[in-house]
């Protein structure tokens, strides 16, 4: 869900008025069969993992509900139809970055960067950060600049995101032989890389109003809600309670989602208004 958040924010931001409907409906469901395409094929590539973790273990291929053979048809189907979609009916760019998209986390992510390096998200962050520049180009057929500028913000938001559902889940990652920060340097070593990373993201989330992309009502919200993420994050770094890595981890997907929310009623108010 918050992939197709921050991918239909892409599309709305991208135009002054409506996006044009091909690319409304026809991007964001290409968009969404890709994104399940390839968590269908995480879920076949990492299943001997998800057996070992409570988080994961209930998934339908760890329980026996679904057989590999059929969640790759599943996957294979969904990606098909996918780029199809995205070529036929939305622009060939569109789809071409998608499906680079899809491979960077389905293959290169899962298959290599998980299990090689401890900065595996920081790396393999990039596929998440798509989905606003996969918005924006199903509308204007072009990469465009501010378009980069949401996927910086997303690429910064990652390691703290997922660092602290790593700290939360260590010793399962641990058992999984998953060399993420906190199994390879610890807890403490990693709140302080959290901390670090949301530092340089509340900075980055200035970018648009310095840019000039969005204006005062963005900003106060990127403030505000930058601010509430370092009062987690601190609290995280001061503190051992193991439930506050929890906290931060929700918090810090409603972060994205009203900073999303705030750019996009930023950008139609300020268009009203002029």
């Amino acid at each position: 869900m918050l992939i197709m958040i921050t991918a239909i924010a892409g599309m709305f931001l991208a135009t002054p008025s409506f996006p044009p409907v091909n690319a409304l409906i026809f991007g964001t469901l290409g968009i969404a069969l890709a994104a399940s395409a390839a968590a269908a094929v995480n879920h076949v590539l990492d299943q001997r993992f998800d057996e070992q973790m409570a988080r994961t273990r209930n998934r339908p291929l760890p329980t026996g509900h679904v057989t590999q053979r059929q969640a790759l048809s599943y996957a294979g189907a969904l990606a098909i139809l996918s780029m199809v979609m995205l070529w036929a009916w939305v622009n060939p760019l569109t789809a071409v970055l998608t499906f680079c998209s899809l491979i960077g986390y389905a293959v290169v992510y899962t298959v290599w960067l998980k299990h090689a390096t401890p900065q595996n998200i920081v790396i393999g962050g990039a596929a998440g950060a798509a989905p606003p520049v996969l918005g924006w180009t199903a509308v204007t057929n072009n990469v465009d600049p501010h378009a980069l500028l949401l996927f910086l913000i997303i690429f910064i938001w990652t390691p703290p995101h997922f660092w602290a559902l790593a700290i939360a889940r260590r010793d399962e990652y641990a058992k999984a032989g998953i060399p993420m920060l906190p199994v390879a340097y610890g807890n403490d070593f990693t709140r302080l890389h959290i901390l670090l990373y949301t530092i340089l993201l509340v900075i980055v989330t200035l970018l648009p109003y310095l840019t000039g992309m969005s204006g005062l009502i963005y900003l106060g919200a990127a403030v505000f809600l930058g601010g509430v993420f370092l009062y987690y994050v601190l609290l995280l770094k001061l503190r051992t309670d193991e439930r506050l890595a929890m906290r931060t981890f929700s918090y810090s997907i409603t972060y994205l989602a009203l900073l999303f929310a705030a750019l996009l009623i930023d950008h139609y108010l300020t268009i009203r208004l002029l």
